[in-house]
């Protein structure tokens, strides 16, 4: 490493006491910064033979919110230039690279069966809280143009279960959830009720390994100071392409009602916006 990386990692550690652990990360970030600032706090922890939350105590030992605020500060000492211009572009490049993992990963997903079960089932409740409210929603805001009963469940609590149990009764057999990082204890559990009152999971996430019947994962961007979710997205929008072409004629019949509906109530503006 050359005396610059060395003279501006010292001086964010100069005056610090660091517990041992800490001690660990600083000396791999003294030996691999030029590795490490493209790191996530997962991949950090690892790689320094710590926990995921020591990297986070570190961070904010060294006068940082977390993880990527700290990585911010370090990039411009093996980059150069502006640290904003360097880390969106790194942010950028991190989601190409997202999007290329399912690309490549597209024919082992299991897009043409989910999208048939959720097709059938009626009514489909779609579960996503705290950040995954935003995915959840645009999906069932799609789900809903082609699929009779999409049922949003986005609050939780007793109101939570109360929209699971009445979905149940109504006949769902599927749930689909969205779940993304950071993961909150109260989906888990609800996700346990689910199971319970017999309803069968698919999860849009992260992790290949979600306890889930079905799983549709995908990389989420964390090169920012919060998670963004392009590849988890792409990978929604195909499912609920693939519930259109598992009932085309559903499908057709309801985008064609849909467009008369908006067109006679003057619901989207027509031609060029002013």
């Amino acid at each position: 490493m050359t005396g610059g990386y060395h003279s501006g990692l010292d001086g964010l550690l100069d005056g610090r006491r660091l517990s041992p652990v800490q001690r660990r990360i600083a000396h791999y970030l003294s030996e691999h910064l030029d590795e490490a600032i493209f790191l996530s706090s997962v991949e950090l922890a690892e790689r320094s033979g710590v926990s995921q939350p020591s990297v986070t105590r570190f961070a904010m030992v060294l006068g940082f919110a977390g993880y990527p605020e700290l990585r911010q500060a370090l990039r411009p000492l093996v980059l150069g230039g502006p640290p904003e211009e360097s880390l969106l572009e790194g942010a950028i490049d991190s989601e190409i690279r997202n999007l290329a993992v399912v690309r490549e990963r597209l024919a082992g997903l299991p897009l043409k069966e989910l999208g048939e079960s959720l097709a059938a089932t009626e009514p489909l409740p779609v579960l996503g809280l705290r950040v995954s409210c935003g995915l959840a929603t645009t999906f069932a805001y799609y789900a809903r143009r082609i699929h009779p009963e999409v049922r949003l469940l986005t609050h939780g609590g007793s109101e939570l279960i109360d929209g699971l149990h009445a979905a149940r009764r109504a006949g769902a057999e599927w749930l689909l959830a969205v779940v993304l990082p950071r993961y909150p204890a109260e989906v888990m559990h609800a996700l346990e009720y689910a199971e319970k009152l017999g309803l069968r999971i698919a999860a849009i996430c992260d992790k290949a390994a979600f306890p889930a019947e079905v799983v549709l994962d995908a990389p989420v961007g964390d090169r920012l100071v919060f998670d963004s979710h392009a590849a988890p997205l792409t990978l929604a929008m195909a499912l609920v392409e693939a519930m259109a072409d598992a009932a085309p004629l559903r499908t057709q019949a309801r985008l064609e009602e849909y467009e008369r509906m908006t067109d006679e109530t003057g619901t989207f503006v027509t031609g060029d916006l002013p």
